[in-house]
């Protein structure tokens, strides 16, 4: 896989400024933007939401960068991030005030879009199980001065790190009797996040009022809101982040039925397959979550894999999982590989949530290993084993599949669509 702008740029500054070598004599090394900016804008060159977003000189010495002033850095072995854990599946759905009418609840395009939504529909009252709740702080400002203990990998023990008017933002601050919750949002689906996002302005907060400080991480994605609370059992540690609860909610819409399904496979059209290789991305919220993110700006290759929680080589099958659908184009410019939604992806954003939905299942369902297996699949009243969806496969004239292992490969993905159709029902 070729390098990515971060990359290039951090091999310079390593080489630069001997980082490894002083990582391994002090134990880390302080960096400035102005150093930063040599190479590339510091504001592009530290954004590492996800660990996998890390430039590859980062994940192969096991490194990780946090801010400590407003125009410096620190580097060393940190465990900087934090992987989610799902310990509730089940789905609580609310109702969206009908007097409401500047949020399109059913068409949420950002995180902030998301916050309001989530607050006016009251869910943030129930998850945080506040009545007398109120917006109050929000955007960006100083950290001001505090230090804390975080856990050194490489020495296996925790090291201390001096913090000084280092800049921070808080999408949302909600003030109810008891308790201060402030939200970091996102709306992009992810495996982990960095823990500074939450603990920053917990610190700042936590010294200034003396009500509860409650972290709180809210993803949305497709209609789902997904909310985290955290604690950090020792205010002055990193790491001491646990999990207090963790609640999914929905704004109530029209519900997809098996009837509205069968409908779709009865009455689509199957066309023929297209000169794009056969999909290898298994989780289908995630392309559609990609498909979420190309709404609001078209991106290049690396944009994703450097702002989203891809590796170059993900975000290439989702990107063309997206592509064989007939929803992401892409195009060359300037060198880089662009997507972006084509008509059909656009269209998508003008239909309500369960109308989009349906015409996610009817996009997927015009291609006939998608449309043989669900057949199968009611045929049977069982999903269909590897083998049988491998023999729908091969018949199917698929494009660039030779060997027995690549179709077996893509048979997860079929198996894992077909399962995704079936659980909006």
């Amino acid at each position: 896989m070729s390098k990515t702008k971060n990359d290039l740029a951090w091999d310079k500054l390593f080489d630069k400024y001997n980082i490894l070598t002083e990582i391994d004599r002090k134990g880390f090394f302080e960096i400035s933007s102005a150093q930063i900016n040599e190479y590339r804008e510091a504001r592009l060159a530290t954004k590492f939401d996800h660990k996998i977003n890390l430039p590859k000189l980062f994940k192969d010495n096991h490194l990780s960068i946090l801010p400590i002033t407003r125009g410096s850095y620190i580097i060393s072995s940190f465990e900087a991030y934090k992987e989610f854990d799902e310990i509730n599946a089940e789905i609580t759905k609310f109702t969206f005030p009908g007097n409401i009418e500047s949020i399109d609840y059913e068409n949420i395009t950002s995180e902030a879009m998301a916050i309001n939504c989530a607050y006016v529909s009251g869910i943030l009252s129930d998850f945080l199980q506040e009545k007398s709740l109120l917006p109050t702080v929000s955007g960006r400002m100083s950290s001001e001065e505090f230090s804390f203990y975080i856990n050194n990998s490489n020495i296996k023990r925790n090291v201390e790190v001096m913090v000084s008017n280092s800049q921070i933002e808080i999408d949302g601050g909600y003030e109810g009797l008891d308790s201060l919750a402030l939200i970091e949002a996102k709306n992009s689906i992810s495996d982990d996040f960095l823990v500074r996002q939450l603990y920053y302005p917990f610190r700042l907060w936590d010294n200034k009022i003396t009500k509860t400080i409650r972290p709180i991480f809210m993803v949305y994605s497709n209609g789902i809101f997904t909310l985290y609370e955290y604690d950090f059992k020792v205010p002055n540690n990193y790491n001491s982040l646990v999990l207090l609860k963790q609640k999914n909610y929905t704004l109530e819409q029209d519900t997809i039925s098996l009837d509205d399904i069968k409908c779709i496979l009865k009455s689509v059209k199957v066309i023929e397959e297209p000169r794009i290789q056969f999909p290898q991305a298994d989780n289908m919220k995630r392309l559609i979550n990609l498909i979420e993110l190309l709404y609001n700006n078209e991106m290049t290759r690396e944009e994703i894999t450097t702002t989203y929680d891809f590796d170059p080589r993900q975000t290439n099958y989702y990107a063309d999982a997206g592509r064989y659908l007939g929803i992401i184009g892409k195009r060359k410019e300037d060198r880089e590989t662009i997507y972006y939604l084509t008509d059909e992806g656009e269209k998508l954003f003008k239909m309500n949530l369960k109308e989009r939905q349906l015409k996610f299942v009817e996009t997927i369902l015009k291609y006939n290993v998608f449309n043989g297996t669900l057949k199968e699949y009611f045929k049977t009243g069982e999903m269909p084993n590897k083998e049988k969806i491998v023999k729908i496969m091969k018949v199917s004239n698929l494009y660039r599949i030779g060997s027995d292992s690549t179709f077996e490969r893509r048979a997860q993905t079929v198996s894992s669509w077909i399962n995704w159709i079936l659980q909006l029902t």
